[in-house]
């Protein structure tokens, strides 16, 4: 189920960045939680099946509500950069490579 996201932390950390990875499966309340406590500035959410993408977009829902949102990039099989605005993400990430460009850029305005 993580194969892609483990691949995408990978890449990012040989490019520099550091990468908190907080599993599968995760409640929205404890990543906005850590998004809070570590004052987090991008966040990737990952979604193999469609039966996560009504988790990922409260998550999204969520994390626009905070005080200082963090940019949110998204990817996975089952999703199209259509559906990603459509959940009001910042940026849609087809691979690991866009991930980096995402992250260059992000950081690059920070």
């Amino acid at each position: 189920h993580d194969i892609g996201k483990n691949i995408v932390k990978t890449v990012l950390e040989n490019y520099g960045y550091t990468i908190i990875d907080l599993g599968r499966d995760v409640p929205a309340e404890t990543i906005v939680e850590t998004v809070k406590a570590n004052k987090i500035q991008l966040v990737g959410l990952s979604a193999l099946m469609t039966t996560t993408l009504p988790a990922m977009e409260k998550t999204i829902q969520l994390l626009h509500q905070l005080e200082c949102p963090p940019k949110i990039m998204v990817g996975g099989a089952v999703l199209t950069p259509q559906y990603a605005n459509e959940m009001q993400a910042d940026y849609y990430s087809k691979d690991a490579q866009d991930g980096v460009r995402i992250a260059k850029e992000v950081f690059e305005n920070v």
